[in-house]
């Protein structure tokens, strides 16, 4: 069943979890990938990170005692939901550059 669309903030966080980081590497990361359209607050972000692993979107990965640093990383689930949100996506871009050039 097709789910809604992701939030941009949602999305890009999703996409920087393809490799672990903590919660100050996704706010920077987020902030690159979307050319700094996008700031996330650490309270957004958690409560985002929160809603992800309640999904299963992501998992939180064991503590590492010599780091405060609690990391994440995307699960398997996690992966299947940002491949159809990019499949979605393409498809608007598609269907968007078709309709601009008949028109």
């Amino acid at each position: 069943m097709p789910q809604q669309a992701l939030t941009e903030a949602v999305f890009y966080i999703l996409l920087s979890l393809l490799k672990p980081l903590h919660g100050y590497g996704i706010i920077q990361n987020v902030g690159e990938l979307s050319k700094g359209r996008i700031k996330l607050a650490p309270g957004t972000l958690y409560g985002a990170l929160n809603s992800l692993v309640d999904k299963g979107w992501i998992d939180a990965l064991p503590e590492n005692p010599e780091s405060r640093k609690k990391e994440y990383v995307i699960t398997t689930s996690g992966k299947a939901v940002l491949k159809e949100e990019i499949e979605r996506l393409a498809e608007l871009v598609d269907n968007g550059k078709k309709f601009m050039e008949e028109a």
